[in-house]
């Protein structure tokens, strides 16, 4: 493909829109475009970066013995309101009606569709199990859609679904599809790990995340130095270290006018954090509990979630802190306080401590557990740092990376099949009700993710798998008749070798189009030169790399096909 054929209006400057990386280097290199807010044209670049990601995905996919369909972008409420989810999913669901006033909405997942198609031709156990998937654009209307493709109100996406007889087939097919979503991941050349995570407005008892590590990610996650366990932040198992035992201390009331928060308490009093209850208050499903944590730690909203079986979970506001505490803000304490209690187990023992006295404008110190607040309930409710030991092996410890979510496996179940009544018919013929699974991969957000893990300050750094064209070859002068000549031979016979290639054909400076091609990221550049080609040789360089090869023009196009077969070859193993 030659370069002055090909729509590729690239930017010298910055979008001012463009807030990460991904956003800045894919408009910069035409290949998107923004339409509205959160919604993106693909230029012919992005298109084929896209594609090839949508391939990697489906010739795995295939090869595990899933099938593809194409379901509707527009679904009917009615299926939503089987499920349940028409009411409770949010603003995220763009609901829209038809000529006749009938209610649909824009697909953010399709659970319910697929399961409607499922229930509707399979009937018998004979035919579980199955795993049908499609690759599709999805619509979720982002309160704040940000950093292009990252966070996208329109994107495409790889929603699968399995279907099995019992518990044990579902989870044999999620371990299956966590093993097939490595595969998919390594070929796309990305550098991740698969995390456990919340399961989220999906639902269902177990998942895991494949994040993609950049220091852009939106997400934390912690994965253990020593075993291959990894989780997101708030889901993170880590061992309960027991810290050094403190005497008993009488409870002390100081006055503390207006210092409210721990650093300001800490900083009044001259104690750390660490020898501080902070004492957090939450409404659960509209009931009132505290939760206590030691003063330097985080609370984990999925772990308490999940630990009170609580379907809404919220901080309570000022006047409703006033309302349990009788203190305001700032001021709320474990000792004498009327509430469920629930505590980190990093506090269980704990002694001569400082925390709120419920009362304004005071604390109190010599705080003792066991004494002032025996009844608590104690759990891990704390969110993972680095430095954490792992509670899945001896001896580990928790690093801590930004992540960027590109891939989520869950196992859901029967949230949806029961309540769709989607049933088969076993051997006995009785009827019962299939377990599913369901799996998703953002496509679109997985060549932004690409973008944020390899790039340097010229540009992309595409890896060989995903990039639009695997080389470009870069005739200094076009004009030149032997440099074009030279050119059109060895894309003639880098193709016929299955290469693909692009061919700056344009009378440009050879600055212009070096600076292109290290925008676009093309991952190996070929430099024909009117000196290389008079000593017989061309320039061969690798994207990434520092120098480049002289190579000999003759036989220079099998040796470019070695370079790149041998590049597709490392992702694959």
């Amino acid at each position: 493909m030659h370069y002055s054929r090909l729509l590729i209006p690239t930017l010298k400057e910055d979008p001012a829109e463009a807030e990460v990386v991904s956003h800045r280097l894919l408009m910069r290199a035409a290949m998107i475009r923004q339409v509205a807010r959160g919604i993106y044209d693909f230029l012919p670049l992005g298109r084929r970066t896209l594609r090839k990601v949508e391939n990697i995905v489906r010739e795995e996919l295939n090869r595990a013995g899933c099938q593809e369909v194409l379901l509707p972008v527009v679904c009917p409420s009615e299926l939503w309101q089987e499920s349940g989810r028409w009411d409770i999913y949010g603003k995220e669901l763009l609901r829209i009606k038809d000529r006749n006033d009938r209610e649909f909405c824009l697909g953010p997942t399709h659970e319910e569709v697929m399961t409607d198609l499922v229930r509707r031709d399979v009937r018998s156990y004979r035919d579980l199990p199955l795993n049908l998937y499609q690759i599709q654009t999805k619509f979720r209307d982002e309160i704040r859609p940000r950093f292009g493709l990252m966070r996208g109100r329109e994107f495409l996406m790889k929603d699968g679904y399995s279907y099995h007889t019992d518990y044990e087939d579902c989870l044999r097919e999620y371990a299956s599809m966590r093993e097939v979503y490595g595969h998919i991941f390594r070929r796309c050349g990305l550098d991740f790990r698969a995390v456990e995570a919340d399961t989220g407005n999906i639902g269902g008892s177990l998942s895991h995340e494949f994040q993609v590590l950049a220091e852009s990610g939106e997400d934390l996650i912690v994965s253990c130095n020593r075993c291959e366990y990894a989780a997101n932040v708030e889901k993170a198992e880590m061992r309960t270290v027991a810290e050094p035992a403190r005497a008993d201390a009488p409870v002390t009331e100081i006055a503390t006018p207006g210092v409210r928060t721990i650093e300001e308490v800490s900083a009044f009093l001259s104690r750390p954090a660490t020898e501080f209850v902070k004492t957090l208050l939450l409404v659960a499903d509209e009931r009132g509990v505290a939760v206590l944590l030691r003063g330097d730690d985080q609370l984990s909203e999925t772990k308490l979630k999940a630990l009170l079986g609580a379907t809404d979970l919220r901080m309570a506001e000022a006047a409703e802190i006033e309302t349990l505490t009788g203190a305001p803000q700032g001021f709320a304490g474990p000792v004498g306080l009327a509430l469920p209690l629930y505590a980190d187990e990093r506090l269980r023992g704990c002694a001569d401590m400082v925390s709120g006295a419920n009362r304004a404008d005071t604390h109190v110190t010599g705080v003792s557990q066991v004494r002032d607040f025996p009844g608590v309930v104690f759990a891990n409710l704390r969110t993972a740092h680095a430095g954490d030991e792992c509670a899945r092996c001896e001896g580990g410890v928790f690093e801590e990376h930004r992540g960027i979510e590109v891939g989520h496996v869950f196992y859901l179940g029967k949230k949806y099949s029961e309540k769709l009544r989607a049933t088969y018919l076993d051997a006995a013929g009785a009827e019962c009700v299939m377990e599913m699974g369901t799996y998703g991969i953002g496509v679109s957000r997985t060549m932004a993710a690409a973008v944020e893990q390899n790039h340097d300050d010229k540009g992309i750094i595409w890896p060989v798998s995903i990039a639009p064209f695997e080389v470009m070859l870069v005739p200094v002068k076009w004009d030149d008749a032997a440099s074009r000549e030279a050119a059109l031979r060895l894309e003639a016979d880098l193709e016929a070798a299955g290469i693909e290639v692009l061919l700056d054909d344009r009378d440009e400076r050879a600055g212009v189009k070096f600076n292109d091609a290290d925008l676009l990221g093309i991952p190996f550049r070929v430099t024909i030169g009117p000196r290389g080609l008079a000593a017989g040789k061309v320039e061969l360089k690798a994207r990434a790399a520092t120098a480049a090869e002289e190579i000999a023009l003759d036989g220079a196009a099998a040796r470019i096909a070695e370079v790149v077969r041998n590049a597709h070859q490392e992702l694959r193993s």
